[in-house]
């Protein structure tokens, strides 16, 4: 199972919302860099981040936070959060990501988004983030008509190896993760299912290993202290 330590950005800081509220955020970290180095410290190998002032606004806002952290991290950095054009797919990849994650441009616009995967192959993930069971946009500001689990099905049908899904109730609420979503989603037989939101254990890392999910987002609970990131990368390189 791949683990995927997380910062989040606004205003260029390193940050944490409660489902998804931005009025309900907490800063962890002034210089995202130095978090990041921590990460590294712990033994990780990939980071994930989200802009989440270009999720909300449709365009990146923190792209000199993200340039710095691929650059200097030492880390695989995944990027998400507001994009929703090649150019902008391209501008990530030749800074060096190692993948982008695509979200709300999935739901507006389908063809384009396996269009994208077809085009780079390995480096396209979709961002498939559910509140109530169907699948929200705009930074989580909107609930479309896409159910969640029938629309992971369509993109892995249409192409898109690759999904990263979180349920927004338990999204920094430090409840645990939705271990019966994810059960679900392993029944897309080949998806590789990434999972985001409320974990908070090696239990429950262990639980979602043995469904068959392929990675797991961590977030509050490194920040918090809930989690040991060293523990979590000594459990990848097990299940390696």
């Amino acid at each position: 199972m791949k683990i995927f330590p997380a910062i989040d950005l606004r205003g260029g800081k390193a940050v944490r919302l409660y489902q998804g509220d931005y009025n309900q955020m907490t800063v962890y970290g002034e210089n995202p860099c130095e978090v990041a180095a921590g990460f590294l410290r712990a033994g990780a190998k990939n980071l994930h981040v989200v802009d989440l002032d270009g999720a909300k606004e449709g365009k990146p806002e923190n792209f000199e936070t993200i340039r710095r952290l691929i650059a200097e991290s030492g880390l695989q950095v995944e990027v998400g959060g507001g994009i929703r054009t090649e150019e902008r797919i391209r501008a990530y990849l030749d800074l060096g990501a190692a993948r982008v994650i695509l979200g709300t441009i999935a739901v507006e616009n389908f063809d384009f988004t396996v269009r994208m995967a077809s085009q780079y192959p390995g480096k396209i993930a979709v961002g498939v983030d559910m509140k109530d069971g169907y699948a929200a946009t705009q930074g989580w500001l909107k609930v479309s008509g896409e159910e969640g689990i029938a629309f992971c099905r369509r993109l892995f049908e249409a192409g898109v190896q690759t999904v990263i899904c979180t349920d927004i109730s338990r999204d920094g609420a430090q409840k645990g993760t939705n271990l019966d979503l994810y059960r679900q989603l392993c029944t897309i037989k080949g998806l590789q299912v990434v999972a985001s939101g409320g974990i908070g254990s090696i239990g429950e890392l262990e639980e979602l290993h043995r469904m068959g999910v392929w990675g797991a987002i961590l977030g509050k609970a490194l920040y918090t202290g809930q989690l040991d990131l060293a523990q979590a990368v000594r459990f990848e390189e097990e299940t390696a």
